[in-house]
């Protein structure tokens, strides 16, 4: 896979602080720092005890980078801890963080700074995510899954949202029409979020208590209980490989996903639903691991005995 390495566009480098987790990202880390080396004024990589040739392979392909930060973790700390490592030795005016299977398309930084500067209160800004595709992919605009909203995708309810839109409404907003401007949306992806550094300070940084997913949703539920905007930028653009860290460890993912959700139910919706609905809704969580691990082990049984007949 080869890099894309952009171009000036004329509008002069953001002050950007681009900070990047990694973990076993292969070939991409260094594809994605080719899209995104001249957008930022100082990029960042934390790399999180990788074990495969991801920062080898950065470092022979840009050996003379003096704005490439390399920060080496000597075990993986988690997305969010390792997110506020980079942020501690982040010196721009603006944080963005880029999951390393992303690929940025020619001037998004600029557009997504631009954005924020154009409307005020404005804490938190997000790009259109790409699958390679082309077609628009989940989660860059979205609404906070609450646990009945999480309850009606999960047993396809919201198939029934064109007759009763507010009981039935559907979080994943990548399937209504994409807008022509920048809205304001509930939640954006932890994949691409770039944040100023006042609404930063006011906020405070990530949740270390989330290992992997769902620390996204909980900064955007503390954005905005701070009243901060987050907004969702249409050409913002950026292809995201989805999964490519996770590639092989499909049940430690599905672990850390699943505790997130624990987590984030509890933390920020324990209050405003019934003992009995939270425990349901626990019950629903691990019940839906258990059926993922399960999925996992019995395919990975299945390609080891095909390998053993071929």
């Amino acid at each position: 896979m080869s890099g894309r390495i952009v171009e000036s566009d004329g509008m002069g480098v953001p002050p950007v602080s681009l900070i990047i987790v990694n973990h076993d990202a292969g070939p991409m880390l260094a594809d994605c720092i080719a899209s995104s080396l001249d957008q930022a004024e100082e990029i960042i990589v934390v790399d999180n005890a990788s074990s495969d040739n991801s920062l080898a392979l950065l470092e022979a392909r840009f050996p003379a980078e003096s704005h490439i930060h390399l920060i080496r973790n000597r075990t993986n700390l988690g997305f969010a801890a390792a997110c506020n490592i980079g942020l501690e030795r982040a010196r721009g005016d603006y944080l963005m963080f880029l999951n390393p299977d992303c690929l940025l398309e020619l001037g998004c930084v600029a557009r997504l700074v631009s954005a924020h500067k154009s409307y005020t209160d404005t804490g938190m800004v997000g790009g259109l995510l790409l699958n390679p595709s082309g077609t628009e992919q989940g989660g860059g605009r979205r609404a906070v899954p609450t646990p009945w909203r999480s309850f009606v995708r999960a047993f396809g309810l919201y198939s029934l949202s064109h007759r009763w839109p507010r009981l039935f409404f559907d979080f994943h907003l990548h399937e209504q029409p994409l807008p022509e401007q920048p809205i304001e949306v509930e939640a954006i992806s932890g994949a691409c979020m770039l944040v100023s550094r006042n609404a930063l300070e006011d906020v405070g940084p990530l949740d270390a208590g989330y290992f992997l997913h769902c620390e996204d949703l909980d900064w955007c539920m503390r954005f905005r209980r701070k009243g901060w905007k987050i907004l969702f930028v249409p050409d913002a653009k950026i292809i995201h490989y989805r999964g490519v860290c996770g590639l092989g460890k499909p049940i430690f993912v599905a672990w850390h996903k699943h505790r997130g959700m624990i987590r984030f139910y509890r933390k920020f919706f324990k209050h405003q639903y019934p003992g009995v609905l939270m425990w349901l809704v626990g019950l629903g969580v691990w019940l839906r691991f258990g059926a993922t691990a399960l999925y996992h082990l019995l395919h990975s049984a299945s390609c080891k005995v095909g390998k053993r007949r071929g």
